[in-house]
């Protein structure tokens, strides 16, 4: 009967301490676990476990095998999974001040972003407080870096090497900005577009040089032109429900090891996308820089970008457009 008793609790005591231990926090991922936002994610992990003993257990989904990049802030806001990362301009649909970060040569330079992305700028902070509408909200923001355009047969330089042009886009405002050149933008995420550059459903692709490298899309591409011509960020978004019945020690921690992993991918970004240069070029991609004249041009038809943002965004987008413009 005694072994019976110690048994019992022995099972109690077990079952209390897998309770504690078992509080799975599902991350979906686009892209591949060998990429730079994917190892970034497994810091996270390494983080948050340490941090909170084991009772956060995080799980990484990547390649988009639960959920496309789309597909994350639906999934997200609703609760079916507790964290996904999306590309920040998926959330245009119920925030489109999100976009500001695609305004054309807006946010061309690394300090203009640390700027805009600090926490407690006016600029995230209207931001996050848009997506946290949602049902989700951002524990964190990772850097992808500034947007480049791919080609086969020469570069596209100017807006008149874009008429005509299938252009894949990944976001509403990209799409006018080609749309502006004189382009067919078509909205493609970013795990179908190597099928959709290999298939020629576009002529023209547009993404961040680590995807290249990330991607191998040297194998279906052959050009790049540098443009930084928008920035590329993503946020980690966590359900709002499933984060507030988290323990106060519980989040502290998990922001704690966010903000680890934020600082960790910022700071590597001009490193990571040197190294996504360099593998291009040495797998036969040609590099072509941008002249000033280049620069000019692709600004001048670029005010329709501005005024369509401006007039789906209303006060909060001129006061959003002002911030990042200092």
């Amino acid at each position: 009967m005694f072994n019976k008793i110690v048994g019992a609790a022995i099972g109690l005591s077990m079952l209390a301490g897998g309770a504690q231990a078992t509080e799975k926090m599902r991350i979906s991922l686009q892209l591949p676990l060998t990429s730079h936002l994917g190892q970034n994610l497994s810091l996270f992990e390494k983080e948050v476990e340490a941090r909170t003993d084991g009772a956060i257990d995080v799980e990484i989904y990547d390649s988009a095998t639960l959920y496309k990049d789309k597909e994350v802030p639906a999934a997200v806001g609703s609760g079916a999974i507790e964290a996904g990362v999306a590309s920040l301009t998926r959330y245009v649909g119920d925030a489109p001040v999100v976009d500001v970060f695609y305004m054309p040569f807006l946010l061309n330079s690394e300090d203009k972003v640390r700027a805009a992305v600090a926490e407690g700028s006016p600029v995230r902070s209207m931001i996050e407080e848009e997506v946290a509408k949602t049902g989700g909200q951002i524990l964190f923001w990772q850097a992808y870096g500034g947007a480049i355009i791919l080609s086969n047969d020469g570069p596209i330089k100017s807006p008149s090497d874009m008429k005509g042009k299938k252009v894949r886009v990944f976001g509403k405002t990209l799409g006018d900005f080609v749309t502006a050149a004189g382009g067919a933008p078509t909205l493609i995420s970013g795990s179908e577009q190597y099928l959709a550059y290999q298939r020629g459903t576009v002529d023209v692709g547009m993404t961040g040089v680590s995807g290249v490298k990330s991607r191998k899309l040297w194998e279906v591409m052959d050009t790049i032109t540098v443009t930084n011509h928008a920035d590329i960020e993503f946020v980690v978004v966590v359900n709002t429900d499933w984060w507030n019945n988290l323990s106060a020690e519980l989040q502290d921690e998990i922001r704690a090891a966010a903000t680890v992993a934020q600082n960790d991918v910022r700071d590597k970004m001009a490193a990571i996308e040197a190294e996504a240069y360099a593998a291009a070029k040495e797998n036969g991609m040609t590099i072509v820089e941008l002249s000033d004249e280049d620069i000019a041009a692709w600004k001048a038809v670029s005010q329709p970008v501005y005024d369509s943002y401006l007039a789906s965004t209303g006060e909060i987008g001129e006061k959003i457009l002002e911030a990042a413009s200092q």
